[in-house]
């Protein structure tokens, strides 16, 4: 099992080599292994991230086979699925970090952000569903003078929804609560940039995050 600050240093450092396009011995994949993870996984971060084909967990935080325990979903949401999927990590393989990864201009921020200034009735209620759980963490921010300023919003919307998902991970379970109060289990949040293809782990990752 691998503790989480030394998770995180090896996602910081895989992102790292992935921004001076430097890869490391971790993308090389020898024949033996997939193989040896037939029998047994223990990836030493789980990484809730967006859908966006733009951000490719492994490739962004220069990983391989078995690395990473990836859960992926349009806007980085948080919906009883992805709960018991971080859950599962947790117990199941022992992962002792789970990071919320959210990403600039995120295009499901911009269609809750667009929903809520100009409903549209005909949208699907599957589509519907990811902008009801995006909602509430962005909804404040158009009181403010953010709406004048539109790359600001999104800006500011993308980082709100990656704090409510963390909150709601770490509150949301009593299994996972436990785990972060009895063994070491950290949940912190990440924006990736498409600009730059770098990581920005915010709000004081280490200390605790709440």
């Amino acid at each position: 099992m691998i503790a989480a600050q030394q998770a995180l240093a090896r996602l910081k450092e895989g992102n790292r080599r992935f921004v001076t396009n430097v890869q490391g011995r971790e993308r090389f994949v020898s024949g033996a292994r997939p193989l040896e993870l037939l029998a047994h996984q223990e990836p030493f971060a789980a990484i809730l991230g967006c859908s966006d084909s733009r951000v490719p967990v492994e490739i962004v935080f220069d990983q391989g086979l078995g690395d990473l325990f990836v859960i992926r979903v349009a806007g980085n949401i948080v919906a009883p699925s992805q709960i018991g999927s971080v859950e599962f990590a947790a117990e199941k393989f022992g992962t002792r970090l789970v990071v919320v990864l959210g990403h600039s201009r995120c295009g499901a921020i911009e269609a809750t952000l667009e929903q809520l200034q100009t409903p549209k009735e005909n949208q699907s209620r599957n589509l519907h569903s990811i902008v009801d759980l995006v909602r509430p963490s962005v909804e404040g921010l158009l009181a403010t003078d953010l709406r004048h300023n539109l790359d600001a919003l999104v800006r500011e919307a993308v980082r709100a929804n990656i704090r409510a998902s963390v909150n709601h991970l770490r509150h949301g379970s009593e299994i996972i609560e436990q785990l972060i109060q009895t063994s070491g289990l950290l949940v912190v949040g990440a924006e990736y940039s498409l600009e730059t293809g770098s990581v920005n782990f915010f709000d004081g990752v280490d200390a605790t995050y709440g």
